[in-house]
């Protein structure tokens, strides 16, 4: 029985990205992948909810990211994220307790505006 092809942009569940982690293309570690959002109606993937900063989920903060805005490393199974260490660290977030309302286009267009990407359903 012959192997199937490799396929390059082989599909993965939510749940191989949840915990992956985040890194500058310096390779430092900036966080890991909390969460992925996704719109319903398109099925795209919207944005990875990040957790940079805090000790034992203490003090963490998230941050909606475009996930766009990742590059993925196969080789490391790591996410590359090409953004500057003080524009992330001024980057608006929240907690885990006071998510924003994601529904709300002005906030979906801001977020994506901060990182230099379209909204993902444009």
């Amino acid at each position: 029985m012959s192997q199937p092809q490799t396929f390059s942009n082989s599909p993965v569940k939510s749940s191989s990205i949840i915990g992956s982690n985040v890194v500058n293309p310096q390779h430092e570690s900036l966080g890991d992948v909390k969460e992925m959002v996704i719109d319903p109606r398109t099925g795209k993937v919207a944005y990875a909810v990040v957790s940079f900063g805090g000790f034992l989920g203490m003090g963490e903060k998230l941050f909606a990211i475009p996930f766009s805005a990742f590059a993925y490393n196969p080789t490391q199974n790591e996410y590359v994220l090409d953004v500057d260490k003080a524009k992330l660290k001024a980057a608006p977030g929240f907690d885990s307790d006071h998510w924003p309302v994601m529904a709300d286009e002005k906030w979906n267009r801001e977020t994506s505006s901060y990182y230099d990407r379209a909204p993902y359903w444009e």
